[in-house]
């Protein structure tokens, strides 16, 4: 079988993208696998499949680059709603069922406005640590020195402790850095089981996360958020108890790397 395929990124989280409308594909979990390896397929921290479904632009079917299906992705949604762009889906504006329910995007100039599920809950554990689901479960730890943080190990550890053994976690550090509204962020990726240059969901954690660390009088806050692979931009509304949030958006770019075919036995 030859597979047509799209290779797209998002702040360096790097995608398989395949147009699979048409059901033309049926892949297994050896299959993506292959497909999403940086030695013997093509390479990427994901591969996402585009679909029909009634009601919306498409359908987002998300898989880790182990193979197995996944929750939401942020820098995916990014992508995919790029890569619907340039199929001539829309010019603009998409909505789209996930995993989690519907997301609307707009392309704004050169980048990509998704919105993101809301956030009815955050569990404290202590005043530097915090776990939230956004869609997809994350686990952030507030730490003085981003950059010093040996991430591999240390995701590895809380996201194959006993606690979150089970389900896995993805495992943010967090930096709250000088300039007003911005922080820097590392992420270990579960299914993945590495760190990646970025993480949507994650970086949409984090933000919640320093808005209620840094609470203010303006519950509407946008929130500039350094990854490896770049910046991106976080815009959320909360309640005054700062427990739940909503309108929350994650901007960024999502930039077309390379198309090809590539046949699997």
């Amino acid at each position: 079988m030859e597979v047509k395929f799209s290779k797209y990124q998002g702040t360096g989280n790097d995608f398989v993208l395949i147009d699979n409308r048409l059901k033309n594909y049926r892949l297994n979990k050896n299959q993506i696998h292959y497909l999403c390896d940086r030695r013997f397929g093509i390479g990427g921290d994901g591969l996402m499949l585009l679909e029909n479904e009634a009601g919306v632009d498409f359908k987002m079917v998300y898989y880790n680059s182990d193979g197995g299906l996944s929750t939401m992705c942020g820098n995916g949604g990014r992508c995919i709603s790029q890569f619907a762009i340039d199929l001539g889906i829309s010019s603009k504006e998409l909505s789209f069922n996930a995993i989690d329910g519907l997301h609307h995007s707009t392309k704004i100039n050169e980048l990509i406005e998704l919105g993101m599920s809301d956030v009815k809950s955050v569990q404290k554990i202590d005043d530097n640590t915090f776990v939230l689901n956004t869609g997809s479960p994350h686990y952030v730890k507030l730490v003085p020195n981003v950059a010093s943080i040996e991430v591999k190990k240390l995701g590895a550890e809380i996201r194959n402790s006993e606690s979150f053994k089970k389900e896995g976690i993805n495992v943010n550090f967090m930096e709250i850095i000088d300039a007003p509204n911005s922080i820097s962020v590392r992420t270990y990726e579960r299914g993945v089981e590495d760190e990646t240059y970025s993480c949507g969901t994650g970086v949409v954690a984090c933000a919640i996360v320093k808005s209620i660390i840094n609470k203010s009088e303006d519950n509407l806050r946008n929130i500039e958020v350094n990854t490896l692979g770049g910046p991106l931009k976080v815009s959320l509304n909360s309640n005054d108890n700062m427990d739940a949030f909503f309108d929350i958006k994650l901007i960024g770019p999502a930039k077309f790397v390379f198309q090809g075919m590539i046949k699997l036995d």
